[in-house]
């Protein structure tokens, strides 16, 4: 009962899909999102920096909280700063804090990975260590992906349009000429092949009629030497030769860049990385940020405190980046991944750079571990870098039958970083330092080395 009305108090209705609210944002949730407050509900706004009042459209409503994007920014907030990556009016979506302070970017990431660390895993006692800044807060992605669309009619861009989604759209290509996160070479990449497309009248694919050739481009770049890659993804049909490396070609209503591929000019990637010299197939994983990924691993053989006899086993090993890094400070280092292409990368780059103290294995990490122990021995270091999903359960148990004296995990994702660092706790590890690195400038990804180290003996959880 509302006080000296006499009547019931109105329960107040949670927004509903397609509302649109004034609201202010206060702050930001990890994942990027400002944070809002309507009639005492929290709203998540896509597009919302702190300080922002924006006209917010609810994407999705639930009882205690909604999702929400931005529609306009009415009044900017006092902090925030010009966008610099534009296309079609719209700000690149893949900068979304590129109105961020650079220095309030990185203090952000700095304290969203210590509140994971401390509020999900429940941690404490370890040394929380400055953020890494980026070598260059533009023009320092390695690789990006593109997508074809139809341009606006009767517009300059009219023809095929090669770019990014439009903000909340699946089937809106918004065209770009020169996005700020690619090289100036990267950008004359992508236009030189939808210059080709348009001269040569090869239509887009469209998914909602099911017709049309193009699909995707990849452009992947080596900073150090020069390099250019491109693959273009299309439906199999007939074209003119396009100017690209690669040619993938896929069937059916597949959103991927997954398919069969062809050679037409240069096959593989080359980079040069720590010292070393990398080659790499189309489909290997590699770290978009160059620059910064010799910084991230010189941080992970840093902690790793290697002394030259150590045996290292390298999880989630891709290409050999990591390991053949280390493996100059190691005794010697064995790699483990499952995706065999990757392996055969990681020897291949360990024969190219001379390196007779490392191995590699293709297996997955749950059921590999166990073998490799058996032929290899015990590690007394163990680098792991894992998917965004964390580590499972049973690979966690896995890595505590290792007795590694020390446990160097590289993290794109804190929430899963914190629950697996839990676990390690509770089986007689203990992290003691947590190093973020900021790989991915105007973004809201966090990167992070932390080290645990055994101080007890190893009991598995379960």
């Amino acid at each position: 009962m509302e006080a000296g009305t006499g009547t019931e108090a109105a329960p107040r209705k949670a927004p509903r899909r397609g509302e649109r609210l004034e609201v202010e944002i206060d702050s930001l949730a990890f994942g990027g999102r400002g944070v809002a407050r309507a009639d005492g509900f929290v709203l998540f706004v896509a597009g919302g920096l702190p300080g922002d009042r924006v006209l917010a459209e609810v994407t999705k409503g639930k009882k205690r909280f909604a999702e929400a994007r931005t529609i306009d920014l009415l009044r900017p907030g006092a902090d925030r700063t010009p966008d610099r990556c534009i296309h079609g009016g719209e700000p690149c979506p893949g900068a979304p804090w590129q109105g961020l302070p650079y220095e309030r970017q990185l203090a952000e990431k700095q304290a969203q990975v210590e509140d994971s660390l401390r509020r999900i895993g429940g941690l404490d006692g370890f040394e929380m260590e400055p953020i890494v800044p980026a070598v260059e807060e533009w023009r320092y992605r390695n690789k990006l992906e593109y997508s074809f669309g139809e341009g606006a009619v009767g517009t300059a861009d009219e023809g095929v349009a090669l770019g990014f989604h439009a903000r909340g759209r699946w089937d809106l290509i918004v065209d770009v000429d020169d996005c700020k996160l690619a090289s100036e070479a990267g950008n004359a990449a992508r236009n030189g092949v939808r210059e080709w497309a348009r001269l040569e009248d090869v239509p887009a694919y469209d998914a909602r009629a099911r017709r049309g050739v193009l699909r995707n481009l990849v452009v992947r770049e080596g900073r150090r030497t020069g390099q250019i890659q491109t693959r273009l993804v299309t439906t199999a049909s007939r074209l003119p030769r396009p100017p690209v490396d690669l040619h993938t070609t896929i069937e059916g209503d597949s959103g991927g860049t997954d398919g069969p591929t062809g050679a037409l000019g240069e096959e593989r990637l080359h980079e040069k990385l720590c010292g070393l010299d990398f080659e790499m197939s189309h489909g290997a994983f590699f770290q978009t940020n160059t620059e910064m990924a010799e910084r991230l691993y010189a941080v992970a053989t840093e902690f790793a405190g290697l002394t030259g006899r150590e045996r290292v086993f390298d999880l989630f090993c891709g290409i050999g980046t990591i390991g053949l890094s280390m493996a100059g400070a190691a005794g010697e280092v064995w790699g483990l991944e499952i995706v065999p292409e990757a392996i055969a990368d990681a020897e291949r780059n360990a024969r190219r750079n001379k390196i007779e103290n490392a191995r590699f294995v293709a297996a997955n990490a749950r059921t590999g571990v166990r073998p490799l122990i058996e032929e290899a021995g015990k590690p007394d270091v163990v680098v792991v870098d894992p998917p965004r999903a964390g580590l499972s359960q049973k690979i966690v148990r896995r890595l505590i039958e290792c007795e590694a004296q020390k446990i160097v995990y590289v993290s794109c994702n804190p929430t899963t970083l914190a629950p697996n660092a839990s676990q390690l706790e509770e089986a007689g590890y203990k992290l003691r330092r947590v190093r973020p690195v900021d790989m991915f400038p105007q973004t809201p990804h966090i990167e992070c080395v932390a080290l645990l180290e055994r101080h007890t003996s190893p009991t598995p959880p379960g």
